[in-house]
């Protein structure tokens, strides 16, 4: 673009700009996951939970994908009682809900919906649920998913790229809280994942 911007048209311009945008914002995604995933493994990563309003923390995390959710047309819907409070570290519980909420919007088509929720557990627990209505898994898929030695990656439904690696990040964070994260899903129909989270100390 930068040598040949005069042979581009406005609109071919425009195009090119979501691409280089878009690619970047994967990279970024990426690199995050991977830095946050070597910090975890180095014992690196800080573990200070406290008192959070969840609803809160999902909001400001649709916001940062709130681009990817407009540029294919999904409908992010906010199902979580304002008085709902967890007990959890901010950095680690805004990296597992970003994950999942992402990954909902990569493997929906446009036009589709990604809906996060939450209801009372068993024993001061808050369960959290994101639901998409994308192109699912098979059995196989689902029964690998948080295992590193098998790649479950693969493309989304406007060919996102996928690693894997943000599904065991979120394994490795939820499980420091406590807690414990697993999937439903029917290829064709969508996905849920469940995560849960003590909501007091």
């Amino acid at each position: 673009m930068a040598e040949d911007s005069q042979d581009f048209s406005p609109l071919e311009k425009n195009d090119l700009m979501l691409e280089l945008s878009h690619s970047a914002r994967n990279i970024f995604n990426l690199l995050e996951n991977l830095l946050e995933w070597s910090r975890m493994q180095r014992g690196q990563t800080a573990f200070k939970p406290s008192i959070l309003s969840l609803r809160e923390v999902v909001t400001e995390c649709i916001k940062i994908v709130s681009e990817s959710a407009r540029n294919k047309t999904i409908e992010v819907v906010l199902n979580i009682p304002p008085q709902q409070e967890v007990f959890a570290d901010t950095n680690m519980l805004q990296t597992v809900i970003r994950n999942l909420i992402s990954n909902a919007i990569k493997f929906t088509p446009k036009d589709g919906k990604v809906t996060i929720s939450s209801v009372a557990g068993e024993n001061n627990t808050a369960v959290i649920a994101v639901k998409d209505i994308g192109i699912g898994m098979s059995n196989k898929i689902l029964t690998n998913l948080f295992r590193l030695d098998i790649n479950c990656g693969r493309s989304g439904t406007d060919g996102e790229p996928s690693t894997g690696l943000g599904l065991l990040l979120c394994k490795e964070f939820v499980e420091k809280h406590g807690g414990k994260i697993w999937a439903e899903s029917e290829e064709g129909k969508g996905s849920i994942f469940y995560f849960t989270l003590k909501t007091k100390n």
